[in-house]
């Protein structure tokens, strides 16, 4: 009996959503991965396991990278770096502002969070054009810390995600 990959228990649970958040987006939605015991367990050590004794703590990009780095984070005992939306954190933040499709957005940590080369890997859900991912990674890089990679649960493809984090280590469970 073959057992299924951690990729095929994710697949498995994820829901394709058309036309949401608009028109002709088919969303790709990992909330019944998190809902399930196994697969997210499974998920969690999929994009640990590439990068492992390589990273200090565990980057969650608001917002279901927070669940993933969350989870992971129990299982590999590394702390969790809140990477989040503009306005969030209460203390002194530094922030990186980036594009996206239909405006213009930015992510803040706490800056004074972490150790000076305190090494990050940035967790997330989906890679898509890549810019929430790229902006976190310069942030990162910003407060004296090291991205130790990037590792996402599913990236589509044609979108050109990999390419906006060339020269960054980037780890998916899954393309489509």
């Amino acid at each position: 009996m073959t057992h299924p990959s951690a990729a095929d228990r994710v697949a498995e649970r994820i829901h394709v959503i058309p036309d949401f958040p608009e028109t002709g987006i088919q969303f790709q939605d990992l909330t019944p991965v998190f809902s399930h015991g196994v697969a997210f367990r499974v998920l969690c050590e999929a994009l640990v396991d590439p990068f492992e004794e390589r990273f200090d703590i565990l980057g969650g990009l608001e917002a279901r990278g927070f669940i993933i780095a969350g989870g992971a984070s129990l299982l590999t005992g590394a702390g969790v770096l809140p990477v989040r939306k503009a306005g969030k954190l209460p203390r002194r933040v530094i922030t990186e502002k980036y594009e996206l499709e239909y405006g213009v957005a930015a992510l803040e940590v706490h800056e004074d969070q972490l150790p000076p080369g305190s090494r990050v890997l940035v967790i997330d859900d989906v890679l898509a054009t890549g810019g929430t991912a790229l902006a976190a990674c310069r942030l990162i890089e910003r407060a004296g810390w090291q991205v130790a990679g990037v590792s996402v649960a599913l990236e589509l493809q044609g979108l050109g995600g990999r390419e906006q984090l060339e020269g960054y280590e980037v780890f998916s469970l899954l393309q489509r």
